[in-house]
């Protein structure tokens, strides 16, 4: 018997419900696009092989697809990335499968990687899942800076706390089935 999410009827409804199509202002989704890639920027500095990695692929361009939003990032002779021009021609096109965003973040909590349909050059995907595996940012660290390695700590570690209990409610609510006894 198939174990189902309670919140997959939650879901369902929402999908029913005849809400308009709302799109952010434009200027809203490049702020948001230049922040995400300042936050990659700043990852991408903590690893010297990361920038070497992305320096050889210094030009290429990433279009990043997730249902209506898409963005398109450029590696940067310096091994960073940057926002590529609007009608750049992508090589490499990463489109995330998952249509449910309920879905990708019960993923994320498990810990789990969405599924991503790849399109294009194989190398420049190689060196996009290699950054993936061994890339973290450490903000536990960049933390203490500002607040001190104390505080920082207690703060990462009661964040860890807190994941990690919902990660397991997250694995007791997928083996949910309406009408029998939680195990």
């Amino acid at each position: 018997m198939a174990t189902q999410s309670p919140f997959s009827f939650l879901e369902g409804l929402l999908q029913q419900l005849p809400l308009p199509k709302l799109a952010p202002p434009d200027w809203a989704v490049s702020e948001a696009q230049h922040r995400i890639v300042l936050l990659l920027n700043h990852v991408l500095m903590q690893e010297t092989e990361a920038t070497v990695r992305l320096a050889r692929q210094s030009g290429r361009v990433v279009l990043v697809q997730w249902r209506a939003f898409s963005f398109k990032l450029q590696a940067t002779p310096a091994g960073l990335l940057d926002l590529a021009a609007p009608g750049a021609q992508a090589d490499l096109v990463l489109t995330a499968i998952e249509e449910s965003p309920l879905a990708l973040a019960q993923a994320a909590l498990r810990g789990d990687k969405p599924a991503v349909r790849i399109e294009g050059d194989v190398q420049l995907a190689a060196d996009i899942n290699w950054l993936t595996e061994h890339v973290r940012w450490d903000i536990e660290e960049d933390l203490a800076r500002i607040l001190g390695d104390v505080p920082a700590r207690v703060m990462c570690q009661w964040t860890l706390n807190m994941v990690m209990a919902v990660r397991q409610f997250a694995g007791k609510a997928s083996t949910f089935v309406p009408g029998q006894a939680a195990r």
